[in-house]
């Protein structure tokens, strides 16, 4: 069974009990047997100062993870901690300061500091990562830290090595009619699975790109706008050919289908991803850099870089209707990012990959009874380890003792079953 204690010390302390029993998948949908345990999961997760959450501590296994309460309980908040075990700034995209819980009106987020614990299995073994906005920073500071085994890491982009982790949120459901940086953040996250290192060649594109235009706005020199250039060229054309070739394979992955799910279709368009489809990289880095260079003038009068990976966009469609997504109704919106999702863990599941912690809020209790069994049925077969929300727990019902059951109490008490 899962336990929460809410009076644990930060970072540190006692588990309050291990869980027991495998992970036998027993779903009415016609799954049986043993699932396979999850490579990557949260065995222990503790919160300090989070959201809603005091001191909290969760005690798990290897099994999907459904959380059920009423609304306002502190669901989403636990999935979000969860979403902090990776590079990023978690599944609100929240500033550090928001994160931090006001207990008092004597304590708050300048001098206190929030922190998110955890044991995760990985393929390499069990790694203990902790993280949480610098409490030295100076007031205002969105410094996150990270520890790794206890070891202070370089930057957050560390992560990337030990945890993928994608996830569906209420507010993604307009992912497709929206903006692009939205679609580009998601397929990254998808990548960071398959290529851990992409998040440092990302970070570093977009830190040259700012420095650039801070260059630009200054009139900087030429020679230093000359080496960024030269970064922004090397690394640019480096995150567009990673997020190019996780397209194509998911893309072939998703056109097999996912149960009742609908097979969309995936494609990059932006002019990097252009020129990749006509020359090799070396020459495409030539030419991302001619094109920064010639268009210094243009983006130090826009304030912004006019040309670069940064502009890329995720193309998807509906292939049974031959229509964009952004054209489909809500519900077939919200099919064809679980399919892409799923088609992502089982891909990677196929190619000896750990699936990525799947964090999925409010995702089940919209479906229908048959694709919900099909989401259910998807996790335990990919070995995932979902965290799935919802403020009925007969939703999850039907996963038995395949998955931990934990009810969130208004207020953070926590207590699990199963």
């Amino acid at each position: 069974m899962g336990a929460m204690s809410t009076d644990e010390p930060p970072l540190t302390g006692t588990p309050a009990g291990p869980l027991d029993g495998a992970a036998p998948s027993v779903l009415s949908g016609g799954v049986s047997g043993s699932a396979p345990l999850a490579a990557l999961a949260v065995t222990r997760l503790t919160v300090t100062r989070f959201r809603s959450y005091a001191h909290a501590r969760l005690l798990l296994d290897r099994r999907p993870v459904a959380l059920t309460g009423p609304n306002g309980a502190g669901k989403t908040n636990l999935l979000e901690a969860v979403s902090f075990l990776a590079p990023g700034r978690g599944l609100r995209r929240a500033k550090l300061g928001d994160v931090e819980r006001m207990q008092a009106p004597d304590e708050s987020w300048e001098t206190r500091g929030w922190a998110v614990a955890a044991e995760v299995a990985t393929p390499l073994g069990t790694v203990e990562i902790g993280t949480g906005r610098d409490p030295a920073g100076a007031p205002g500071s969105e410094r996150r830290v990270v520890h790794i085994d206890g070891r202070p890491a370089k930057s957050q982009m560390a992560l990337a090595q030990y945890v993928s982790c994608v996830w569906l949120t209420p507010q993604m459901d307009r992912l497709f009619v929206e903006g692009a940086a939205g679609r580009r953040r998601f397929l990254d996250r998808l990548v960071f699975g398959f290529d851990p290192d992409h998040a440092g060649r990302l970070s570093r594109f977009e830190q040259a790109m700012r420095d650039r235009i801070r260059l630009l706005r200054e009139g900087g020199d030429p020679a230093w706008l000359t080496v960024l250039e030269d970064q922004m060229a090397t690394s640019g054309v480096a995150v567009a050919a990673a997020r190019r070739d996780v397209t194509a394979r998911l893309a072939a992955a998703c056109r097999r289908g996912v149960g009742p799910f609908p097979a969309p279709g995936l494609a990059l368009t932006g002019t990097v991803d252009s020129w990749l489809a006509d020359r090799p990289a070396l020459e495409a880095e030539d030419t991302l850099r001619r094109a920064l260079a010639e268009s210094r003038r243009l983006d130090a009068h826009a304030g912004t870089t006019t040309v670069g990976p940064h502009r890329s966009d995720l193309a998807v469609t509906y292939l049974a209707k031959g229509i964009p997504a952004e054209l489909g109704s809500t519900g077939e919106q919200k099919a064809l990012l679980i399919a892409i999702v799923l088609a992502n863990a089982r891909l990677m599941a196929a190619e000896g990959a750990a699936p990525p912690l799947l964090l999925l809020d409010e995702v089940a209790a919209h479906l229908d009874a048959e694709r919900r069994t099909a989401l259910f049925q998807e996790v335990l077969a990919t070995g995932s380890q979902a965290w799935m929300t919802g403020t009925d727990a007969a939703t999850f019902a039907e996963l038995g003792t395949a998955a931990t059951h934990v009810r969130v109490a208004d207020g953070g008490a926590v207590a699990g079953a199963g």
